[in-house]
C-alpha cells in the first residue's frame, strides 16, 4: 500500500495516535512516528488534521469522551466521526432508556471510568480541552435527563451533573496517580502523622472505592429532592 494512498480515516488515525500513547506516552506521540505506525508520509495525516497535532489532540478529547463508544456490550466504535458528529441515521431523538435514572447514571459513570482509565496515558489533554461535539452533548442529554427524573431543577440540574462529572475525572485521576511511579525519596512516617501511620497498610480496591463515593455522591445530590 502506498504511503500516501492508505484508505486512511479520522478514526484510524485516532486510535493509532492512541496506541502510541497508550504503549509510549503522550510525549512520544509525534505526527512522523503516527505516519510510520500508519505506513503513510506523516503530511497525509494532515490532509484530515490540516492544522496540525493540537487539532489531532482535540480529536482524541472528544473521541475518549464519546461514553457510548465505551459500553461493554458496544464495539468501541461509537456511529460518529472524529469530530463526534452522529451519522444522519443517528440524529433523530434517541429511544427513552427505560431504566431507572440511578441506573442510567452509574452506568455512565463506570463506562466514562472505563474510558479514561483505557487511555489514562492522554489524561493531560482533558484539563485544557472540552470536548464541544454532539458526543458530548448526548452525555449531558443522559445526565441532565437522569437529574430531573430524579427530581431536580434547573439550576441544580447542571449543578449535579458537572459534580458528577468532576467526580469520575478526579476518581481516575487519583487512581492512575496512586499507581504511579513513587517518588525517590518518600516522606518519613512518624508520630505527627498517628492516623496516617496507623492504617497505611490498608489497601482498598479502587472499583469498590469508586462505587461507595458513587452511591454516597448521587445519593447527597439527590436528598434536596426526596425531601420535598
Amino acid at each position: 500500500m502506498s504511503r500516501n494512498n492508505a484508505g486512511l480515516t479520522e478514526d484510524r488515525i485516532i486510535t493509532e495516535a492512541l496506541r502510541i500513547i497508550d504503549g509510549q506516552g503522550l510525549r512520544r506521540l509525534t505526527m512522523r512516528r503516527l505516519g510510520d505506525a500508519l505506513e503513510v508520509e506523516a503530511m497525509a495525516i494532515y490532509h484530515h488534521f490540516p492544522l496540525g497535532k493540537e487539532q489531532l489532540f482535540d480529536a482524541i478529547v472528544a473521541y475518549v469522551s464519546d461514553v457510548a463508544r465505551w459500553a461493554p456490550n458496544g464495539d468501541g466504535d461509537a456511529d460518529t466521526d472524529a469530530d463526534g458528529v452522529a451519522d444522519e441515521a443517528e440524529q433523530a431523538a434517541p429511544e427513552p432508556d427505560p431504566r431507572p435514572w440511578d441506573e442510567r447514571l452509574r452506568t455512565w459513570a463506570a463506562d466514562y471510568r472505563r474510558a479514561l482509565l483505557t487511555h489514562a496515558q492522554a489524561l493531560p489533554l482533558f484539563i485544557h480541552r472540552r470536548p464541544e461535539t454532539e458526543a458530548a452533548l448526548r452525555s449531558l442529554e443522559v445526565l441532565y435527563g437522569a437529574f430531573t427524573e430524579a427530581g431536580l431543577e434547573g439550576a441544580e440540574v447542571v449543578r449535579a451533573a458537572a459534580a458528577l462529572d468532576s467526580y469520575v475525572t478526579g476518581s481516575v485521576v487519583r487512581e492512575v496517580r496512586a499507581n504511579g511511579l513513587p517518588v525517590q525519596r518518600p516522606a518519613v512516617l512518624d508520630g505527627r502523622f498517628p492516623h496516617v501511620t496507623a492504617l497505611r497498610e490498608v489497601q482498598p480496591d479502587a472499583e469498590a472505592v469508586f462505587t461507595a463515593g458513587l452511591e454516597a455522591l448521587l445519593h447527597a445530590l439527590t436528598a434536596s429532592a426526596r425531601t420535598v
